[in-house]
């Protein structure tokens, strides 16, 4: 329940027809990977490239919480990539390039955290003068609705298709919380459910969230009950903690 509320899709697939459902027309004018996701993320890009759902691409991330883990992935996966000293944009558009033959438009280099993700893609598409009425926008499944409700905080004139780099299903197994079926370059399942429970209180709009009744870096998120609930038991019953925001990628647009 936590990670299909984090983690929307508003489509059920990356296609001009079910774009033309959602928003009108086949196409959205950009199409934005945030560097915080998994590698799934990277197929979900190459796909839509393929797919010709959107006027450009662009890859934003510059290095903040998750940059190191997605730096050994790669390098695991593909050690013909450097990823040593490389941000996050850098990195997946190189991963493109070698699995893919693909490259994106654009590359925002210089932001750490979901805050300057956003604020800083919308400067980087105005300096461009690339047309951004609508985005089609795909962030680790953790992070997708706050992602979202940056946007909607300093953009909210813009139309936003959400999807999810991927879509996580968790199981017990012998009294241990595990994956369903494993997502492309996963975190370890201690991590993935970690993430989604530091998601919860920042979305959540009180005096403690990320919020306007709170600290201001997103729009209001209606948390369902059942999502309060299920936060809660994961918290009592497994003693799952938060993840806590890391001070060295804080801005004033926002905390990691």
């Amino acid at each position: 329940m936590l990670g299909r509320f984090c983690g929307p899709r508003d489509v059920f697939a990356l296609t001009q027809d079910r774009l033309r459902e959602s928003l009108g027309v086949p196409r959205a004018d950009v199409m934005v990977l945030f560097g915080g996701s998994i590698l799934a993320g990277a197929d979900v890009l190459a796909h839509a490239v393929r797919e010709d759902v959107a006027h450009a691409y662009a890859i934003v991330g510059g290095a903040g919480h998750t940059t190191e883990a997605l730096r050994r992935r790669v390098q695991t996966e593909r050690p013909d990539i450097t990823t040593a000293g490389r941000c996050e944009a850098e990195i997946f558009d190189r991963y493109l390039a070698a699995v893919y033959g693909l490259h994106a438009d654009l590359l925002e280099t210089a932001s750490t955290n979901c805050g300057n993700n956003v604020t800083n893609l919308l400067a980087l598409l105005k300096a461009r003068d690339v047309p951004h009425d609508s985005l089609i926008i795909c962030q680790d499944a953790t992070m997708q609705r706050r992602m979202a409700a940056g946007l909607a905080l300093h953009a909210p004139q813009v139309r936003v298709v959400n999807f999810a780099a991927y879509d996580a299903h968790i199981v017990e197994r012998d009294g241990e919380l595990a994956y369903a079926r494993e997502p492309h370059g996963s975190w370890d399942i201690e991590r993935y459910v970690s993430l989604l429970m530091g998601e919860i209180p920042r979305l959540h709009d009180t005096t403690e969230g990320y919020g306007p009744t709170g600290r201001g870096f997103i729009a209001h998120v209606d948390v369902p009950d059942e999502v309060l609930g299920a936060f809660e038991t994961l918290r009592d019953e497994f003693g799952v903690r938060a993840r806590v925001a890391d001070p060295r990628f804080a801005s004033r647009a926002g905390c990691r």
